[in-house]
């Protein structure tokens, strides 16, 4: 999985996107939308095991990646997915910020730097104990 972090958490699949989102709201970070793909395949009359993609962001910390490419606005705002996986464990992934910078040949290493962290932080405080 190419430019893809994966992380487990030690939640479930609603306990752990509450966890998410109250820390994306904690640090002033907009959440632009929540999708639940299970609730969409429910509708569907399909199964999908607990699956929602979380997408947020903040322009001052895109806006400078896009201007050093603006290809990489297919890949922002940021995404993160919460799933439970075929062993009932729930998981978080991410794209890794190294990766999209790579991908739009965006040479800005301190924005990379700090959604990295941000990201990671992100993810420890809705996956952890």
């Amino acid at each position: 999985m190419d430019g893809l972090i994966v992380r487990e958490s030690a939640h479930d699949v609603p306990v752990t996107l509450q966890r998410l989102t109250n820390a994306l709201k904690a640090k002033g970070i907009t959440i632009f939308s929540v999708i639940d793909h299970g609730q969409g395949a429910a509708q569907a009359g399909l199964s999908l095991r607990p699956t929602v993609v979380v997408i947020f962001g903040n322009p001052k910390a895109g806006t400078p990646l896009m201007q050093a490419s603006q290809t990489a606005g297919i890949d922002l705002p940021l995404k993160m997915l919460i799933w439970e996986d075929e062993a009932r464990k729930t998981r978080l992934a991410y794209n890794d910020p190294a990766w999209i910078a790579a991908r739009h040949r965006a040479a800005v290493p301190k924005i990379v730097a700090t959604l990295s962290a941000v990201l990671a932080e992100l993810a420890e405080e809705a996956g952890r104990n």
